[in-house]
């Protein structure tokens, strides 16, 4: 088998992270399709592939059959949207937004339709819950029904030299035959950390662009909250501050439990997972652990290990630091997206 015989297509493709990983292990990932148009230019730019702007609903069996073309090895991957799924809609399962929800079944229809040959899924970890996520039982289900051989579990992004204390589910499925994931990289005592990944980044103020790199930008902080980080010490938070500058809101009972708001990171550990709103200082552990802000986007980006060099946004435009986060946030980490490569290829004997 040789690699060129293998076609790859990314659904929920984002601006990337999980294509990147797979063009860096030489796959050729022929198209990525999301809703979010905005993805557009920084997933072509960094993957020299083809972005279809459109929902997953509307893709039909015929469209991706085209974009796999003669490839003697079809391969389906994608990361369905985890808002459905969040810790917010376990504790309140009605409160599910079920139009995302069916979006794993749209996955698995297109699956029963175009049949590939190997198949990659990336989620929260919260989904292995079945009796509070029977979508991701019913998929399954379908898969083994279908002659898939299934492997998924809960991968802890540091034990693969990731610098993100991230959790997620990560299912691999062939008709090949049995399919794993390649061997853990790393071991406590050896995790990547805030520290190797962002260390040498030089220092900036809080709504200060670095002049030789843009995307190093830490959103303006408010008088108060720039109070508020002066006076969290290292891998601190708000418990530490003094009564007039902690909020109305975790003064309460239903407040307390948030501790890692406001918090400064700590260089020797891994970062928190990063999510869509990483560089807010209130949205979580994500105040730098010795400068007065919170991380950068650049920050950000590395520690979801995108490469220094992936393009997010047009020389010389101007850019929403709000739509970067989210995408930023949105992503499958590149290295978790090699892993998975990884897992392929070593399956394939490639």
């Amino acid at each position: 088998m040789k690699i060129e015989d293998v076609a790859v297509v990314d659904l929920f493709c984002g601006i990337g992270g999980l294509t990147h990983g797979f063009i860096l292990e030489g796959f050729n990932v022929v198209a990525g399709i999301d809703i979010d148009e905005s993805c557009k230019y920084a997933f072509e730019k960094n993957n020299k592939s083809k972005f279809i702007s459109k929902s997953v609903t509307e893709i039909s069996a015929s469209e991706l059959d085209t974009l796999f073309g003669k490839s003697k090895i079809k391969v389906l991957v994608g990361c369905a949207p985890c808002q459905p799924f969040s810790s917010y809609t376990f504790k309140d399962p009605e409160k599910k937004d079920n139009e995302k929800w069916k979006l794993l079944y749209e996955f698995q229809r297109l699956i029963l339709e175009t049949k590939p040959d190997i198949i990659s899924m990336e989620n929260v970890s919260q989904l292995i819950n079945f009796k509070k996520a029977p979508v991701f039982d019913d998929f399954i289900k379908t898969l083994k029904k279908e002659g898939y051989f299934t492997h998924f579990e809960i991968v802890y992004c540091p034990e693969y030299g990731m610098p993100q204390n991230r959790k997620r589910l990560v299912l691999l499925a062939s008709k090949l035959g049995e399919i794993d994931l390649i061997p853990k990289t790393h071991k406590k005592g050896n995790f990547v950390t805030v520290k190797d990944a962002i260390g040498k980044l030089p220092a900036i103020e809080d709504g200060e662009f670095h002049p030789k790199d843009r995307l190093h930008f830490a959103r303006k902080l408010s008088p108060q909250n720039k109070v508020r980080i002066k006076n969290t010490p290292y891998g601190g938070g708000w418990k530490d501050w003094a009564e007039d500058l902690i909020l109305e809101c975790h003064k309460k009972d239903s407040g307390k439990s948030y501790s890692s708001v406001y918090g400064r990171m700590k260089w020797e550990e891994p970062s928190p997972t990063m999510t869509t709103h990483c560089i807010g200082l209130g949205n979580g552990r994500f105040g730098h652990p010795e400068q007065d802000r919170g991380i950068s986007l650049r920050e950000a980006s590395i520690l979801q290990s995108f490469p220094k060099k992936y393009h997010f946004f047009k020389n010389g435009e101007n850019f929403s630091s709000v739509m970067i986060a989210r995408q930023i946030g949105n992503a499958v980490p590149v290295r978790l997206g090699e892993v998975i490569a990884k897992s392929i290829k070593k399956h394939l004997s490639i």
